[in-house]
Formats: structure tokens, sequence, C-alpha cells
């Protein structure tokens, strides 16, 4: 199946097929906290090891991310997503191997970082962008980032079940294995080369340059407050991903706790991308952006204020269970409601201001900026894990970003930029 014969697919088809691509390589990445006891274990490491080898895993994703959209847009989706999904399953792969911090930090940091940079949601929204009419974009990047979610959800439990009972190396070679499934589902999501995309538009369409888009994108004030507000988004998701699992593990909760709770997030978060996107056709995004990054902080000091009672017994509905489990899941609800769902409005906006030539590239720039942030929240977890003993300073960081993010989103202008392209609805 070529380019052409993707775009003549029912948009059910490339919406089903592009879900099933972000199931499968947002999965195992949501579930790389709960290797990281059994790593650091098994090799005698600090936290601080793991915690570099993920951080540079966001980073280099955030890196290649623009590139690879910028590959994408100019040669279609089809090899991008190929070359990135084979790196992914190398990088799981052979993290069985790594003996050393070196070697780590080339297996699930370089290699899983580019291969997620070729293969992830990102690229799949911007597959949406380009062949659904544009009635149906809004809710279809809901429904792409949904299913990233539904992975979690998928992946969590499976993972701590693999981990337990075949061992973590293992574990790592079945996800791997999974991670190949994306090489058939991008046939179906297949976009057309640049040059083949031209001949086929009207004369009127966009004749930008990469250069003039770039040039364009970031003297455009609405969209460089879009960037700086999506780091905040990066640095929250990292750091609980990463680091959740070990946090629960020091304040007395089984591992089971951990992985429910990632579960819960992927689950309910399929609500928040799915309400996410219906929200964007009806009400401003950049009030739903807003809304999310204020309430994660409160979600998060919800969490922090009950702690100190979390070996307390609590009954809900006649289930005798501890305060330190009923705040850990219901965490894990409410942060899901407000995981990805900045994705469907931040796409949407970008779609908005530059429409869909070059979307795949100005959303990668954007979401370097989450994987900035996400480098420093993962880092920064490990770092002063290991320098005082606590995870405090970072929680507390993270809640004062949501807040300054929530703030920086209002003055965003919802229209198209000013240039020579002209606007499709998005």
């Amino acid at each position: 199946m070529n380019a052409t014969a993707s775009r003549a697919l029912a948009p059910g088809l490339i919406i089903l097929a592009g879900c099933a691509c972000s199931m499968l390589t947002f999965g195992p990445r949501a579930t790389m906290g709960f290797f990281q006891q059994p790593i650091i274990s098994t090799h005698g490491w600090g936290r601080d090891v793991f915690a570099m080898a993920l951080a540079i895993q966001n980073l280099l994703w955030g890196v290649g991310q623009p590139f690879m959209g910028a590959i994408a847009d100019r040669f279609g989706t089809l090899r991008v997503l190929w070359v990135g999904a084979s790196l992914y399953a190398a990088g799981l792969a052979l993290m069985t191997v790594a003996g050393d911090p070196l070697t780590l930090n080339l297996t699930a940091g370089v290699l899983i970082g580019f291969g997620l940079a070729g293969s992830s949601f990102n690229l799949v929204l911007a597959a949406f962008g380009k062949l659904l009419p544009p009635e149906k974009r809004s809710m279809a990047f809901g429904a792409g980032t949904a299913a990233g979610s539904f992975g979690q959800f998928l992946f969590s439990p499976l993972g701590v079940a693999l981990i337990r009972d075949y061992g973590w190396q293992n574990a790592l070679l079945i996800f791997a294995g999974l991670t190949m499934l994306v090489l058939p589902l991008a046939l179906a999501i297949a976009t057309p080369p640049q040059k083949q995309a031209a001949a086929n538009a009207a004369p009127s369409a966009d004749n930008q340059s990469v250069k003039q888009a770039l040039n364009q994108a970031f003297r455009h004030r609405s969209y460089v407050l879009l960037v700086l507000g999506f780091f905040t988004c990066g640095f929250q998701l990292a750091f609980i991903t990463v680091h959740l699992p070990s946090y629960f593990k020091d304040i007395g909760l089984p591992p089971e706790v951990g992985g429910w709770t990632l579960a819960l997030v992927g689950i309910f978060n399929i609500v928040g991308s799915l309400s996410a996107g219906w929200l964007g056709n009806r009400m401003p995004k950049r009030w739903i952006l807003a809304a999310i990054y204020f309430a994660r902080s409160v979600v998060t000091i919800g969490l922090l204020l009950s702690i100190p009672f979390v070996a307390q017994p609590v009954s809900v509905f006649g289930i005798v269970t501890t305060v330190g489990v009923l705040s850990a899941l219901t965490f894990g609800a409410f942060t899901g409601l407000l995981w990805l769902s900045t994705v469907p409005p931040t796409a949407a906006l970008v779609s908005i201001m530059f429409g869909p030539r070059y979307m795949a590239m100005l959303y990668g720039f954007a979401f370097f900026s989450h994987q900035v942030g996400a480098f420093l929240g993962v880092w920064l977890g490990g770092l002063l894990f290991e320098r005082t003993g606590s995870y405090d300073v970072v929680w507390w960081l993270s809640v004062g970003l949501g807040v300054a993010s929530a703030i920086i989103n209002l003055p965003i202008i919802e229209r198209a930029a000013p240039g020579r392209w002209q606007p499709q609805p998005a």
C-alpha cells in the first residue's frame, strides 16, 4: 500500500491504524519506571544512573522530533515510522545487555529516544492532519492521543506482571517484539511526499519553504507562548512516568499499586484526551490548556498532603484499604484526565496557526520544548533523590510550573499567523 492508497482509505480505517501505532509505541515507553528498581538492583547503580539514561531518551526524542517531522513532511511518513519503530525495538532489546551506564545511555537513551522521535503518536497526529478532512481532525487528534494512553493502561500492569513472572530482560524482549507490529500498521497512514502533495494541490496552496515556515513560526508570539507552556507538560509527565513507582515504594506501597496507578492514568486519559478533542471544537483551546495545567498542580498538592496519613486504614464501599492506596489510585484517575489532554488542543492550535503542510515539523519544535522539560523532570528526580533522599523539591517545582503554564497559555490568539497561508479549520 502506498501513500495514494492511504488517502483512499476510509477515515475510520486511517484513524484505527494510527491509533494502533500510538498504542504500541507509547505503551512500552510508559512502563520504563517499573524497570528502574530491577535494573539498578541487578547492577548496583543509584537512581541517578537510570534517570540519566531516561533523561537522554526524553531529550533525544525531543531533539529528533522536528527533524523526523521535517523528513516526514518532505518524503512521507511511512519510511520514518519504519526506521523509528526499528530503532525503538532495538533499544528495548539491547537494554537487556547494558552492563554499564554508558551502554544503558546508548540503548535506553539514544536508540529509544530517536526511535520514539520517528514512531510516536506525534507523527501519527501529523499524518491525521494530512490525510483526514478538516472537520475530522480535532477529534482524530484526541483519538490518537487517547490510544497512546490505552497503551499505557495495557502495558503498565502487563509490565509489572512480566517483570515479576519472567524477569525484566524477557519483559523488554517481549515489548521489543510488540513494537515491531508498527511496521505493517504504518502502511495505512502513509502520507505522500511533498512533491507529490504539491502536484495534487490547488494552485493557491501555500508555497512556503522550510526556512520561511520556521521564521514565521518563531516570530509569532502565540506559537512561542504555546511552545513555552508545553515545557511544563513534559516536566510533569516524564517525572511521574519514571519516578512514581519508586516514590510509592519509598512510602511503603507495593509495586502493584504503582502499576495500577499508571494504568488508571492511561485509562482515564482516554476520557481526558477525547474530551479535550471534543471541547476543542466548542471552546477556546487556550482556556482548555490553562485549565489543564492549573488542575495538575491542584491534584499534585492533594497527593502530597495525603502522604503523612499513608498507613491509616480507610473503608471505601465496604472495602478496607489504606489512605496511601486510595490516594495513589485517586491521583492516577485525576492525573489521567489531565495527562495527554494537552496534546489535542496544542496540535490543533499549530494546525490553525500554520496549516497542515509543515505541521509535523512545527509541532515537533513544540514537542522539543516538551522534551526539554521531560529531560529536566527525569534527571532532577534522580539527582535530587540521591542528594536529598526525597523527591519533594521536584514535586513542588512541578506544582509551580503548572501554575506558570496556566498563565502563559491565556494570551494565545487562536487564528492563522500573519502571512501568505490561508487557514483551514482544524
